[in-house]
Order: structure tokens, then sequence, then C-alpha cells
């Protein structure tokens, strides 16, 4: 069977990798070096510089395009580091359409770093696509999109937003954090590159900080590969062989990470003292279809508020959680909580976090993969 015929469960494990040629080693070596030898100048076996190249990052990477039906994998330092990747595409005077529910991290990078050097950012709701045609000019370079979104767990319509972007002629980018390559695939949807913090579920054990870029696009590839050359902003042979180690087992934790957020979240529906649950699995989602059709399954990230909207109350909730951590991140495989407006998106103005959603009462999920049952009792002295 060749390797582009693999169904996904077997990419994860085999995907864009070669059998070490020194000891016949099942999992690539760690390469923990600097510098290759060289039999004459420029004369070498394929590595000189592991800024440039290194084997373990290498393999990372080949498997990174595999599980995403890409051609082009490049692993970065963290997902900050690929996403400035991307914005360095870019001129002074482009403009680029985001969403306006996003990590606060891009947020921050997006509008405290990017607009200093003459980028141009619009925010706005993709949920309604006509809502980023509206903004679309002649300066226009990207679309970049968050779906699921961080942490209002919106729906885009990555297709509908391809087409666009291909009519306009402009680069279509998105965020696959929160579904993974094991629900959704952007680039067979028409996205021109993907993103991860693979940090999160890709890793998938919180045990390393590291980001990535996929394409199937030549041009792109080889300008992605420049800037992550000249600007050095690569991750370690250790970090890269601990994610590779992690994306092996990423279909059997992210099926028990679905079904066990799927029991939380109608848990959370059903709850006396909860206002709202933000899960692209309810009928009642705004985009459940869409969700439906580009997604093999609804994710395990979870928002909800408490009743009465109380900063307070969701402070007294999530400390008093024991199986849940109260921690930044997600995507382990254990369960972690966290309040998005004093943590993960305390850098955007409360106002602006408000308009998409983002109140003070806020508590975002990420559902491990312990038993649910727990998972729930858990909740539940928590909530009261």
């Amino acid at each position: 069977m060749f390797k582009k015929e693999m169904k996904f469960n077997t990419k994860t494990i085999h995907g864009g990798q070669i059998t070490e040629k020194g000891y016949g080693a099942v999992m690539p070596p760690i390469y923990q070096t600097s510098t290759y030898s060289q039999s004459s100048p420029g004369k070498h076996q394929g590595y000189e510089y592991s800024r440039t190249h290194n084997p373990t990052r290498h393999a990372l990477e080949s498997s990174l395009a595999s599980i995403e039906n890409g051609q082009f994998g490049l692993a970065f330092g963290s997902g900050l580091a690929a996403i400035d990747a991307v914005l360095k595409l870019f001129k002074p005077g482009d403009e680029i359409i985001s969403t306006n529910d996003l990590y606060g991290g891009s947020y921050r990078l997006f509008t405290k770093i990017f607009e200093k050097y003459g980028l141009k950012f619009h925010f706005t709701d993709m949920q309604n696509v006509t809502n980023v045609e509206a903004l679309i000019n002649v300066k226009t370079q990207m679309i970049w999109v968050e779906s699921p979104t961080n942490p209002m767990m919106s729906i885009v319509d990555i297709k509908a937003l391809s087409k666009i972007a291909k009519a306009n002629e402009i680069l279509l980018a998105v965020d696959n954090t929160f579904a993974t390559p094991f629900l959704q695939k952007p680039l067979d949807l028409g996205a021109d590159i993907v993103m991860h913090s693979a940090t999160k579920y890709l890793a998938g054990h919180s045990d390393v900080v590291l980001g990535a870029l996929v394409t199937d696009n030549k041009k792109i590839s080889d300008q992605l590969y420049f800037i992550q050359n000249a600007s050095g902003a690569i991750c370690g042979p250790m970090d890269s062989f601990l994610a590779l180690r992690g994306i092996k087992t990423l279909h059997v934790r992210m099926a028990r990470h679905c079904e066990n957020a799927k029991k939380i979240a109608f848990f959370l529906e059903s709850h006396t003292k909860i206002e709202k649950v933000f899960w692209p699995g309810f009928k009642s989602h705004p985009n459940h279809e869409i969700a439906k059709n580009q997604m093999t399954d609804f994710g395990a990230m979870i928002s909800f508020t408490t009743k009465g909207n109380n900063y307070e109350e969701a402070i007294r909730v999530v400390e008093n959680l024991k199986i849940f951590t109260l921690a930044e991140s997600l995507g382990g495989v254990e369960s972690l909580a966290g309040h998005p407006a004093s943590m993960t998106h305390a850098s955007i103005p409360k106002d602006q976090r408000e308009l998409s959603g983002v109140v003070d009462s806020l508590i975002r999920l990420s559902v491990g993969i312990e038993d649910a049952e727990d998972l729930i009792e858990d909740l539940k002295q928590a909530i009261g």
C-alpha cells in the first residue's frame, strides 16, 4: 500500500516516516546535535546545521504533513512562532481578516506586534461568511480562521470561505488546534495553510511547547521554509521526538476525548445552575450542521457560564475543582479548566472580549481521557 493511500489511524503511526538506517530503530532517534560533518565544503549527507534541518524534526514535519493530507510540514518552537512565520509572508499595507473570537495570544501578536509594522487586521464574526466578503478589498491578503473558535466554540464554514478566498486570490489559513486532523482537514476543505499549536492535542501530554504549519502549495512552503530558517524559531530535537510520539496515539486519544466531552456537555446543559453551554455538538448550536459536514465529531472543548453571569461564582467553581486542573493550555490527557477572561484571553481588552461572548463568568473546559463519571462528579461538587 502506498503511504498516501493509508487511512488516518495508520498515518498517525506510519505516515511520512522512514526506517532509521543505522540500527533500524522503530522510533526516529533524537539527533541532539547542532551541526554535521562534511566531507568537503558543501558536501554533506543532507544535513548541515540544525536550525536549517534536523533529522528528528524532519521526521515530525513529515508526519504533520501526512496527517493533514498535505505535502509540506514545518515545526516551530510554539504555535505563536508558527503564526509569526505566516504573518511574515506579508508586507506593510497588507490587510488580514480574522475571526473576532480567537485565542488571546493570536490577537496580541496581531495587534501589539504586527500592526506596528504596517499590517492591518479586521476582526469579524465569521459564522456568517458574508461578514468576511464585506471586508475584502484590494489590500486584503489573507483570511485567518479558527474553527471551532477559542473559547466560544463557534463554527466557521471553511469550504465557503475557501471559495471566497479563491475568487479574490487571497490566502486562507486555518488554526486547526481545537479540531485536530482527526476531526477536520482544512486543506481538503480548500484552505492554503493549516496551523497547530502542537503543544495541545497533537503532542497530547502537556510536556512540550511546539507549533506546526502544513501546506500543499510549493510556493508557500518555500517561502515559509525560508522564514523558518532565517528567523530561527524552530523546535529542538527532544521536543520534536515528544510531539511525534504524541501523534502516534492521536486517534485513540481523540476518540476518548470526544466521547467524554459529549457526556459532560449534556450534563452541563441539564444543570439548573448553568446558564449557557457552548459546544458544537448541540443541535441548537448556530452552525451545528456545518460542524456535522466538515468535522467527524464535535471535539472535546466546552465553554459554559453559570447563572447570573457572576465573576465571583465562576472563580469559585474553578477553584473548587479537584480532578479538573485549573491551568492554562488544553488538549492533554488530563482534564483542564480555565477562566478565559483572566487567563488565556486577558490580553484582549474587556470590551472587545465581551463583544465575542468572552464574559467574566465564562469557564472553558478541556475534557481529558479520564473516566467521564469521575469528571461529572467533580463538576457536580464544584458547581454545587
